[in-house]
C-alpha cells in the first residue's frame, strides 16, 4: 500500500520501503513507502491550502461527509478487522470492536460539534463598554499532525481524526511503522465519502525521521500523539521551536489496588482481562497489582488458576483470548524487562516465557518491593503481573504514586467509602472504582497526570482543544 498525498496513492520520493509482516504468522504482508523529508514538506504545503477550503465549509455539510465516512466504517468492517488484526495480531473479536468504536467516534464528534456554541460577554461588566457588544466564536486550529500507534490503529486514529476534522481542520496523519495498513485503509474511505484530498493526507515512515519532520515543520498548527513518553518528550522539544499546541497520550504503569474486603473472584476476573487484552499492549492496562497482605496468597492462587485457562494462539480463531505481541522485538523487550525485574530480587512463579518469537506467556511475580524500577517507572508492554503487598490504605497510596506515571488506576473494595477515598487519593487522569484502569468511554476525558501527558482525549473535551476561540467587539453598537 502507498501513502497518500493530496490525494493520489505515491511512493516516497526515493523509493524506500518498509516491510511489515503479520506477528502470528510471521508472514510478509505489504509494504509500504519510507517518506522522505521532501514527501513531508509536499503533504504539509498541500494540507495549508486544505485547511482553509475545510475551515471554510458548513458544519452541516462537513457533518454530512464524516457520517457517510462513519457509514463506510461499518459496510467495510470486516475487511478493515480482518487487515486490523493481520498486521497488529490481536484477536478478531477486539478488532471488530475497534472498527464500531471509529463510527461511534466520528458520529458522537459530529454531533457534539453541531452544538458548540460561543459565549456572549456583558456588556456593563465595567464602565466604558455599555454600548458594545462582546462575543466569542470557535474556529480551528489549522494542520493538525496525528501521530497513531501500533496497539489501536484504526480507533486511535479516530480518536485525533474525528474531532480534528469535525471541528475544521486538515490533518496528516503518520501510523506506526509497524501498523501501518488500516490507517492508509480508512483515510481511502475518508476520501471515498467526500472529503477532500487536500484535507486529509497519510504518510508512512520511521518515527525518528518522518515523526521529527512533520512536528518540526513551522507550517503545522498542532500534534497529537499517542506513544511512549520518550517519543512525547522529544516531540515537545520540536514543537517548542514554533509554539505548536501538543496533546500527548503517553505510557502509564497504571496500578490497581485491591483490598482484603473485595470480591476475590471479581478481582481476578479484572485484573485478567486489565492486563492480557491486547496481549497487555494498552497504554491504561493495569500494570501493577497492589494487593493487601490479608488476601494476597488467595489472589495469587486464583489468578494462576485462571490464566491457566485462557488460550493463546490464532488471532482469527474467535475462541481465542490472546494473540501475540506486535513484533518479535515488542516481546523480546518484555523478556528483558522480565529478566531485569527477576534479577533486582522478583520470583516467577507462573509463565515467564517467549515462544515462537512473538508470543508471551501471562506471567506472575511476586516479592516485589516499592523500589524495584517495575514497581515505579518501568512501563512493561506485555501480559506481565507484578504483584506487591501492603498493609494500610496509606501505604498502598504511596506504592501507587511513587512513579513517574499516572494515567489511570484501579480500586477494587466492597467499600465505597475506602475506594472514593484511594481514588481521591491516587494520582492519575482516571480511576475506575470495582475495576481495573483498562476503560475507556467515547465521552469521558481520557488522559494523564504527571509523564502520561497533557490534554485530554473524549467527545466530551476535545473539540475545545481542536479549536481555538475568537473574541469580537461591536464596538459602540448600542444606542
Amino acid at each position: 500500500m502507498n501513502m497518500i498525498i493530496g490525494g493520489k496513492k505515491t511512493d516516497s520520493i526515493d523509493g524506500k520501503k518498509i516491510a511489515v509482516f503479520n506477528p502470528s504468522t510471521h508472514q510478509f504482508i505489504d509494504k509500504v513507502p519510507d517518506a522522505a523529508q521532501k514527501d513531508i514538506e509536499r503533504a504539509v504545503e498541500i494540507a495549508v491550502e486544505g485547511k482553509r477550503i475545510w475551515a471554510g465549509t458548513p458544519i452541516y455539510k462537513r457533518a454530512e461527509v464524516l457520517l457517510k465516512f462513519a457509514d463506510l466504517m461499518e459496510k467495510h468492517k470486516e475487511e478493515l478487522a480482518t487487515l486490523s488484526s493481520r498486521e497488529m495480531g490481536k484477536p478478531l473479536p477486539q478488532s471488530e470492536d475497534e472498527v464500531d468504536i471509529v463510527a461511534r467516534l466520528f458520529r458522537g464528534y459530529v454531533e457534539k460539534m453541531k452544538h458548540l456554541y460561543g459565549k456572549t460577554m456583558p456588556d456593563s461588566a465595567q464602565p466604558g463598554i455599555e454600548k458594545d457588544i462582546l462575543f466569542t466564536r470557535r474556529e480551528p486550529l489549522g494542520i493538525i499532525v496525528c501521530l497513531v500507534p501500533f496497539n489501536f490503529p484504526l480507533e486511535l486514529y479516530a480518536q485525533k481524526a474525528a474531532p480534528a476534522l469535525a471541528a475544521g481542520n486538515a490533518i496528516i496523519a503518520k501510523p506506526a511503522s509497524d501498523t501501518p495498513l488500516g490507517a492508509i485503509r480508512m483515510t481511502e474511505l475518508m476520501l471515498d465519502a467526500g472529503i477532500p484530498e487536500n484535507v486529509v493526507q497519510v504518510v508512512t515512515g520511521r518515527g525518528p525521521s518522518a515523526g521529527k519532520w512533520l512536528c518540526s515543520n513551522p507550517k503545522i498548527n498542532a500534534i497529537s500523539l499517542t506513544g511512549s513518553t520518550e517519543v512525547g518528550t522529544a516531540l515537545a522539544g520540536y514543537a517548542s521551536n514554533h509554539l505548536h499546541r501538543l496533546f500527548l497520550e503517553l505510557g502509564g504503569n497504571d496500578a490497581v489496588i485491591i483490598f482484603d474486603d473485595a470480591d476475590i473472584d471479581h478481582a481476578v476476573d479484572e485484573c485478567v482481562f486489565g492486563r492480557t487484552f491486547n496481549s497487555g499492549q494498552v497504554c491504561c492496562a493495569s500494570k501493577r497489582f497492589l494487593v493487601q497482605k490479608g488476601i494476597a496468597d488467595r489472589f495469587t492462587n486464583n489468578l494462576i488458576n485462571r490464566l491457566k485457562q485462557l488460550k493463546i494462539g490464532d488471532p482469527f480463531d474467535y475462541a481465542t483470548d490472546m494473540g501475540p505481541l506486535v513484533s518479535e522485538k515488542a516481546a523480546e523487550n518484555v523478556e528483558k524487562h522480565l529478566a531485569h525485574t527477576i534479577d533486582q530480587g522478583a520470583k516467577c512463579i507462573f509463565g515467564g516465557k517467549r515462544f515462537n518469537k512473538t508470543f508471551f506467556e501471562p506471567t506472575v511475580l511476586i516479592d516485589i518491593t516499592p523500589e524495584m524500577d517495575i514497581a515505579k517507572n518501568l512501563e512493561v508492554f506485555g501480559p506481565i503481573f507484578p504483584i506487591l503487598r501492603f498493609e494500610t490504605l496509606d501505604e498502598a497510596i504511596d506504592i501507587a504514586n511513587a512513579s513517574q506515571y499516572g494515567l489511570m488506576g484501579g480500586v477494587i473494595s466492597d467499600d465505597i467509602s475506602k475506594s472514593l477515598t484511594a481514588a481521591s487519593k491516587m494520582e492519575s487522569g482516571g480511576v475506575v472504582v470495582n475495576g481495573c484502569s483498562v476503560y475507556r468511554t467515547a465521552d469521558m476525558p481520557f488522559g494523564g497526570y504527571k509523564k502520561s501527558g497533557m490534554g485530554r482525549e473524549g467527545i466530551s473535551y476535545t473539540l475545545e482543544e481542536m479549536t481555538q476561540e475568537k473574541t469580537i467587539v461591536l464596538k459602540g453598537i448600542i444606542k
